[in-house]
């Protein structure tokens, strides 16, 4: 009885929270002040033809390296309480389908492909760093799954881990000394709003941020993997 009450007080306060939302929402019929300055200087200042990739990488950079040191705790955090999570137990493994494998021997490929392409033109269109690392990573559970008995490169993962990490930083730091503040990304010709080759150093942050988030979150999947071994 108790637990159909709070149920129910749960969803009568829900359902007044939303028809508050929907009562009170009012259209924004113009830009703040904010975001007008966004729109209006964004091609000049950082040479972008995506605003909100200016905003992310080089505006509000500070905030993104926060939100890369968080990813990277979590799967520090995640990897260190698997470590110690190991019986020795082998556990049988169930072969995959030829179809599942041929079609993962097809699909994958293409899917570090377009990863790569996301946060390669994470400057010119939707996209960037952390949404090419996710595709990425999702790549590699597609192969895990076709190829159970397969073996992850941890090791590799680590190592592309830190070594991209340290050069965002390194990037940034370099912001202050050659530009006008940390991750700007004018230390490098902005060029011609819309080519590949533009917006200065934000190509080069986005690579390497596409490579971190996805050695990372590829990291944790093999750690997965390999407790799957385990019973």
């Amino acid at each position: 009885m108790a637990k159909n009450i709070a149920v129910i007080l749960l969803l009568l306060a829900m359902g007044t929270l939303f028809y508050n939302l929907a009562d009170n929402f009012q259209a924004a019929d113009s830009l703040n002040e904010t975001a007008t300055y966004y729109a209006e200087n964004t091609a000049d200042e950082v040479g972008t033809a995506n605003i909100v990739t200016a905003i992310v990488v080089t505006y509000r950079g500070l905030d993104t390296l926060g939100e890369v040191t968080i990813l990277f705790l979590t799967a520090a955090i995640v990897a260190f309480l698997l470590k110690g999570n190991t019986s020795g137990v082998e556990r049988e493994t169930r072969d995959s389908s030829e179809l599942l494998k041929t079609a993962a021997g097809v699909i994958t490929p293409l899917i570090f492909l377009l990863g790569a392409y996301i946060f390669i033109n994470g400057h010119l269109t939707p996209g960037g760093g952390f949404q090419g690392g996710a595709v990425i990573a999702s790549g590699l559970i597609l192969l895990l799954l076709a190829k159970p008995e397969s073996k992850a490169a941890t090791g590799l993962f680590a190592v592309v881990e830190s070594i991209s990490g340290l050069a965002y930083v390194a990037l940034g730091i370099a912001g202050i000394f050659l530009a006008g503040g940390f991750l700007d990304n004018s230390i490098l010709p902005l060029g011609k709003v819309g080519d590949l080759m533009s917006a200065g150093a934000v190509p080069v942050i986005y690579i390497l941020v596409g490579l971190k988030v996805g050695s990372e979150l590829a990291g944790l999947l093999a750690k997965f993997h390999s407790m799957q071994g385990d019973k």
